[in-house]
């Protein structure tokens, strides 16, 4: 009996024993995880706190690049933009008539450079620039198409660009009839001008080009 009973005894202590070692490598598991994941989280967040002080850095760089470069900007430069601002926005000139404004002894007289600079960075809609322009000519002068294309690209007129004028022409209200009907007037009042004079005239490469069908019209209802 007592053989039997040291036996139990030995069998219990290896349980003991096996039940010892399971729980210490469940724990050790269990910690070794944790370990893991702090670690993980830890590497995550210096990686998201670099890349915000990486685009942080690179922002201030881009801000003061901005700042020295405005800052190495000449002063007539900068006189010469505020200038070409108000001819294109206010006066609606076409790039070529601004830089000839700003460089002209008649004019504005700023250096080549400072006037190019002007140009190359003045924020101004040329088309819509034409186009103003070219409602003005026709409210005012009673220009033809033709003509009014003409004024707008010659280098002694407005100086815009063939697509500038065309886009003004195409998009500018007026009517062509009516324009040709005030012109007749006009010749009919200042210079005594018999009706088929008015009409040759009307209608002339070298005088106002509005159409044989407008100058018709005219004529037809002049008193």
């Amino acid at each position: 009996m007592k053989k039997e009973n040291a036996n139990g005894k030995k069998g219990k202590g290896c349980l003991v024993v096996i039940g010892v070692v399971v729980a210490l490598g469940v724990l050790g598991s269990c910690f070794g995880g944790t370990s893991d994941s702090v670690s993980e989280t830890t590497t995550a967040t210096a990686t998201t706190a670099a890349g915000s002080e990486s685009n942080e850095a690179i922002t201030s760089e881009a801000s003061t690049e901005a700042n020295t470069t405005e800052a190495n900007i000449p002063t007539e430069y900068k006189s010469a933009l505020k200038k070409a601002d108000v001819y294109a926005n206010t006066m609606h000139f076409s790039k070529a008539k601004l830089y000839d404004q700003l460089t002209s002894e008649y004019g504005e007289k700023f250096s080549a450079e400072a006037a190019q600079y002007a140009v190359d960075n003045v924020v101004s809609d040329w088309n819509a620039n034409a186009l103003a322009s070219a409602q003005n000519y026709s409210d005012t002068m009673h220009f033809s198409k033709a003509r009014l294309y003409d004024q707008l690209t010659s280098e002694y007129g407005d100086s815009f660009t063939s697509e500038e004028a065309q886009y003004a022409v195409d998009n500018v209200e007026a009517d062509w009839n009516a324009n040709a009907l005030a012109t007749a007037k006009n010749y009919q009042d200042t210079m005594s001008m018999s009706p088929e004079a008015i009409r040759d005239q009307l209608t002339s490469d070298a005088g106002e080009k509005f159409t044989q069908e407008e100058a018709d019209y005219a004529i037809s209802h002049l008193n």
